[in-house]
């Protein structure tokens, strides 16, 4: 059935049911990508990031082959125009690859101080390569939900906040969500009116091609049988919810709702960090931590008021 919401143009929105639904999608995909942090932290601790990234994604392949051409029945035809979805595949496999050597070096709750730099950066890009502008009140309502992340980010403590040393692992990281904040926009510009699942497979496809160089060496030589249950349910999770379901409801909102705000969402994901570590865990967060949190979703809600 033809979508009588998709933009025909790069600056056009959705409204209505339609565009609540862009905003939830985004909230759940939030959700996702925290749990993608800290189960990405289990598993670097037992692989290297290169063939654990190969890893995921040759089962995400599979995954997305199969919801898109045995389950939905989308065409198998070789899609128009294929180096859209080389440009995305490499953006999109050097944030995955450097997520996980970042975890390498730092913990799940610093990549995501990090993660929440996203949504400026994918203005910046909306404004060069679509030439979408954001209203002051959305950039108000970004800085607003900056601010409580940060507070989550550091737990409340001003100190650990004026302390933060950059370190290798932020520093690696930055690189992919640069990357990750260019593909948003260009999720729009390469729209060609192809099915959101045969998008993604294809983005997907090309993704484990530019990482297969890197990470096939190391895969051969993994011993899978020594490592433990955990690496198998952490892969799973990425390749599987993580990763299959994050590219579908990306996709889905950035065809509704402007860059900035469909990014914006990645800053409630350390407050999502800092609950799943709890729930693994790993600790959990003080009460202060509640403050930023608030700040996080008020500055997301005014947002989603607001005008696009």
């Amino acid at each position: 059935m033809k979508q009588d919401v998709r933009p025909s143009s790069a600056n056009r929105h959705a409204t209505g049911r339609e565009k609540l639904r862009g905003h939830l999608a985004m909230l759940l995909f939030a959700v996702l990508i925290a749990g993608s942090f800290s189960f990405g932290g289990m598993a670097a601790q037992f692989m290297e990031a290169e063939p654990l990234t190969l890893w995921r994604y040759l089962m995400t392949s599979v995954v997305m082959g199969i919801m898109a051409f045995a389950i939905f029945r989308m065409p198998t035809k070789r899609p128009r125009q294929t180096y859209r979805f080389a440009v995305l595949g490499g953006l999109i496999a050097i944030y995955m690859l450097t997520m996980f050597t970042a975890l390498e070096y730092t913990d799940p709750v610093s990549t995501g101080a990090v993660f929440t730099l996203m949504p400026l950066l994918s203005a910046g890009f909306a404004l060069v390569l679509l030439g979408q502008t954001t209203r002051p009140g959305v950039l108000g309502a970004l800085v607003l939900a900056a601010l409580g992340a940060l507070w989550v980010i550091f737990r409340g403590d001003p100190a650990a906040l004026l302390a933060f040393d950059v370190g290798t692992g932020e520093l690696i990281f930055f690189v992919g969500v640069v990357c990750h904040a260019a593909y948003v926009p260009l999720i729009r510009r390469y729209d060609r009116g192809e099915h959101p699942l045969t998008f993604a497979f294809w983005v997907t496809i090309f993704a484990t091609i530019w990482l297969s160089w890197p990470g096939t060496p190391g895969l051969v030589a993994t011993d899978f049988l020594s490592l433990p249950l955990s690496v198998y349910l952490a892969v799973f999770y990425l390749s599987v919810v993580t990763t299959a379901f994050t590219f579908l409801l990306l996709q889905y909102a950035s065809m509704r709702l402007p860059a900035p705000k469909v990014l914006a969402y990645g800053y409630l994901t350390p407050s999502f960090i800092i609950l799943v570590e709890g729930l693994l865990g790993h600790g959990w967060a003080s009460p202060s931590v509640l403050i930023g949190a608030l700040m996080t979703a008020g500055g997301l809600g005014l947002m989603a008021l607001l005008p696009d």
